[in-house]
This record gives structure tokens, sequence and C-alpha cells, in this order.
């Protein structure tokens, strides 16, 4: 009785100690942040508040001085935008409290959202998107902003009708087309008007249920100031800004140019816009979208290539164009090409 007694006792006492020593061996030897087998749930940094970090190609520049199309901002409650050349006063008591995305490899960009603070009143909330596409790189069949806005027209999905189709109007003394269209089961209105600036098709979209506040906001949008230029179907750029040129950056245009070698294998696009000085020298790289080992060697590789000089009137000024590096994105086919598919 006494030895079976013992012998349970001394089992018991080595489960124990095998226990403990496993315990203390997991301690040791788990992961220092996470993981199944971890005791230690806090993470080793934190993230900032309302910072999102992604590792992958961003959006740079070869200078801090230029502007870019992303660099608005709100001063004052006032959104201005130094490359589109817009200033736009925010109704009272709305507010932009996020930021948008970078610019996406197919040259779209989110210039700016805003909605009620929570200091609004009014009976009904709405948000207001700013939006741009660079027509450089757009997948989509189009050559300007009334373009676009046909085709987006014309493509959406059988749960949105159309309130009124594209109409010329005027903005802040400025040409713009006009078009609504409305979820019936959301019970949303969606009032979209776009023009063309530098190449880039502006939209601005206001959402909301209630169609008096959306128009009040169209009628506030008469605040903007925006630069001489602005069309939904020119648009290109001149007087105090680059001359924009599609396709600029081929053929005969090139005197000299050098190819970038790449370090590391990669299958991203890679969407650039360049200023041409004067003299037909690369004065400006904006990266849509590139990381960075890319954008170093499209950088050294673009400070070498020359080209002729862009005249207008028969003097030559400064030009803006868009070259694709990389792998060639996936453009929609035209209306035409569409049918002829099917």
């Amino acid at each position: 009785m006494r030895s079976r007694f013992l012998c349970s006792w001394l089992v018991l006492a080595l489960s124990v100690s095998f226990l403990a020593w496993g315990q203390g061996a997991t301690a040791q030897n788990a992961p220092k942040n996470g993981g199944d087998f971890s005791d230690n749930i806090q993470p080793g940094s934190k993230v900032p508040t309302d910072v999102i970090l992604v590792k992958g190609a961003w959006s740079s520049a070869s200078d801090s001085v230029t502007p870019l199309p992303e660099g608005g901002k709100v001063i004052n409650h006032v959104f201005s935008d130094p490359y589109f050349g817009m200033t736009y006063a925010l109704p009272s008591n709305w507010e932009e409290k996020y930021k948008g995305p970078p610019p996406s490899d197919s040259g779209r960009y989110v210039l700016a959202q805003f909605r009620p603070a929570d200091t609004f009143k009014g009976p009904a909330r709405g948000s207001i998107l700013i939006t741009a596409q660079d027509m450089f790189f757009t997948p989509f069949p189009a050559r300007n902003a009334l373009e676009l806005v046909n085709y987006s027209k014309n493509h959406l999905q059988a749960d949105y009708k159309v309130e009124m189709p594209p109409t010329p109007t005027k903005i802040a003394g400025r040409p713009f087309t006009f078009y609504a269209y409305w979820s019936p089961v959301a019970e949303l209105h969606w009032y979209v008007v776009a023009t063309e600036i530098r190449c880039h098709a502006v939209q601005l979209v206001l959402t909301s249920r209630d169609t008096k506040l959306l128009e009040s906001l169209i009628l506030d949008l008469e605040k903007m100031k925006l630069p001489a230029e602005a069309s939904p179907t020119v648009g290109a750029g001149g007087g105090d800004v680059p001359a924009c040129v599609k396709d600029y950056a081929s053929g005969e245009n090139v005197i000299a140019r050098v190819d970038p070698v790449f370090t590391e294998r990669r299958f991203n696009s890679v969407p650039v816009r360049i200023i041409i000085d004067k003299e037909g020298k690369v004065k400006h790289i904006h990266f849509l979208s590139a990381f960075p080992d890319q954008a170093k060697a499209i950088t050294d590789a673009l400070q070498q290539w020359k080209f002729k000089r862009y005249l207008r009137d028969g003097q030559p000024v400064e030009v803006e164009t868009g070259i694709m590096f990389g792998r060639t994105p996936y453009m929609r086919p035209a209306p035409g090409q569409e049918r002829a598919a099917q």
C-alpha cells in the first residue's frame, strides 16, 4: 500500500515538474510579438492614430517645390490645390476628416472628401468627393473629361438610374458638364460636375438622399476659383503652367534616351509625369506609383534624356507629358470594339 502511494506521489511530482518546465520553455521561446502560442499580446511598436502603414509602390517626386495633383490641403476651411489652380471654400459646418489614398497606377486621384461636421444641424447629410483622372493613363476609352463622363453614364450598373444626362453648364464662370443619377434601392442621389484641367478630368461628386441639399451644394460651388483653361473638352494647360501633350515623350520628339536599369524584377505599372523645360531637358519627375528602387532608376535615366523644344506660336514653352514604365496596364476597349468582341 505504501509502495503504491509512493509511486503515485512520484508520478504526480514528475508530472508537475515537466509541466512547470514546459511552461517555462514556452515563455522563453514565445514569439516576441503575437503568434498562436505567444503570451505577449502587446505590439512591439504602435501605429500612430489615423495612420495606415503600407509597404509597396507609392507616389513621389524629384523635388518638393513643384506642385503635385495630390498636394491639395484644407487651410482655414478652404480647400486649395495649387497644381490645378483651384480653391473651394467648404460649406458651413462641413469638414475634411480623412485624407484620400495615394494615386492609383491608372492615374486616379482622390483629391479631397468632405462631410458634415458633428456640429451640422441640417435635416439631411451628404458628402462631397473631389477626384481627378489623369487622361494620359486612364484605362477608359476617353480622350477628355466629357467623354469620360459619357462613358461612366453609359456603363452605370443596372441598380442605378440616370436622372439627368450629361448637360453643359457653367460653374464659377468656367465650362463644366453636369449629370445626375440615383439608386432607387438606397434612395441616394449623385450629382456630378466635371471639367478638364492640365489633361486631368476633375470631378466633384455630391451625394445625399436630399436633392434640396444637393441643389444648395451645387449653388455653393460658385465660390470656387478655377484656372481659365478649365473646359470639359480642352484643359490642356499653358499660360502660367506647362502645356500638357499626350505621348510627347516618343518618336522624333526624343533626341537622346537612356533606359532605366532596374535592380529588382517587378511586374507593376509605373506611370510617370514629367515636365520638360524650354531647352528640352527634364525639369520635374512625378511618380504616380513606384517602388523606391524603381523611382531612383527611372530618375537617373530620365535626367539624361533630351527632347526637341516644344513650340507654341513659334516660342519654346515648357511641356508636361506622361510615360508608362514597367508592365502595360489593361486598357478597356472602345465601345465599338466591345460590341465586336461580343
